[in-house]
C-alpha cells in the first residue's frame, strides 16, 4: 500500500516573478498568494451535522480581511492587517435549502450544488452515522474533491469521503473508537490514530475538537511562521498545542 504521510508539505502551483504578468481570474489559485478571493465552503448533507465539526471554518474568518478591517491598531498593527485574506464563505446543501446541525440549529444555505462555485477549501463534519449520502451528494463531493486544493474531514466526516470513493488506497484517520472497526472493514485505508493526518489534498481529522488541531496545521503550512498574521490569530485565539499522536491523552478509549 502506498504510503503518504501526513506531514508532507502541500504542492501548490508556480508563485510569479515581479517581472512576470498579472495572472488572469481563471488561472490556477494559489493559497499563499491569491489572485482572487479565496472560496472556503462548507458541505452539509441532508442529515444532521455535528455543530463543533463545522466550527473550525471560522479559522478561515479570523484571517479574513472582513474580520479585522475594523481592529483598532493597539490590538493588531497594520502590517499584520496587510497579510488579511480575501475569502469568501459558501454554505452548501443539495438544494440550497436551509442545512441542519446538532443542537437545534439551522443554517441558511447560500448555495445549491447547482450554484455553488468552484471551492478552493471545502470542509466536511460527521453526520448521523447511519445515514448514506445520496447519489447526488457523493456526485457533488468527487466534484468539489477534483477541482479544490484542500478537502478537510472533520470527525465522522471522513465518511463522506469514504463513501465517495475518495480514500482507497490514501492514508487517512477517524475517531478514535472507529478506528479499529474501519482497519478490519475498510482495509484499503491506511488507518492512523492521530489527530489528524493528510494524503494529498484529503486531510481527515480525529473526532469532534480534533478538527482544530488540523484546520491550526493547515494553517499554519500554508500562512504560518514567525510574525505572521496567522500565528499571531492562532496564538491570540488561544488555539491549543496538542500532540499529534495523542501522547498527551491517558489511557484506551
Amino acid at each position: 500500500m502506498r504510503r503518504n504521510f501526513p506531514w508532507s508539505p502541500i504542492t501548490l502551483v508556480h508563485l510569479p516573478d515581479d517581472d512576470e504578468p498579472e495572472p488572469s481570474m481563471d488561472q490556477p489559485m494559489n493559497l499563499r498568494s491569491p489572485h482572487r478571493p479565496i472560496r472556503v465552503g462548507v458541505i452539509l448533507v441532508n442529515s444532521k451535522t455535528e455543530i463543533l465539526d463545522v466550527a473550525p471554518v471560522d479559522i478561515f474568518s479570523a484571517l479574513s480581511k472582513e474580520f479585522l478591517h475594523n481592529y483598532p491598531a493597539h490590538m493588531i498593527s497594520d502590517a499584520r492587517k496587510e497579510q488579511a485574506l480575501e475569502c469568501e464563505f459558501h454554505w452548501v446543501t443539495e438544494t440550497g435549502r436551509p442545512g441542519r446541525l446538532t443542537a437545534g440549529a439551522v443554517v441558511q444555505a447560500t448555495h445549491s450544488f447547482i450554484t455553488c462555485p468552484p471551492l478552493d477549501i471545502a470542509l466536511m463534519g460527521a453526520h448521523d452515522s447511519t445515514y448514506a449520502l445520496s447519489r447526488a451528494e457523493i456526485d457533488f463531493v468527487k466534484k468539489t474533491h477534483d477541482g479544490c486544493l484542500a478537502f478537510l474531514f472533520v470527525c465522522g466526516g471522513f465518511q463522506a469521503a469514504l463513501q465517495s470513493g475518495l480514500l482507497e488506497d490514501k492514508t487517512a484517520t477517524a475517531p478514535r473508537p472507529m478506528i479499529e472497526w474501519l482497519r478490519r472493514n475498510n482495509s484499503e485505508v491506511d488507518w492512523v490514530t492521530r489527530r489528524w493526518a493528510r494524503d494529498g489534498k484529503v486531510w481527515t481529522s480525529g473526532a469532534l475538537l480534533n478538527g482544530i488541531d488540523m484546520t491550526k496545521a493547515f494553517v499554519e503550512e500554508i500562512w504560518g511562521g514567525p510574525g505572521t498574521l496567522a500565528d499571531f490569530s492562532l496564538r491570540s485565539g488561544g488555539y491549543p498545542d496538542r500532540d499529534v499522536n495523542y501522547a498527551d491523552v491517558q489511557g484506551e478509549l
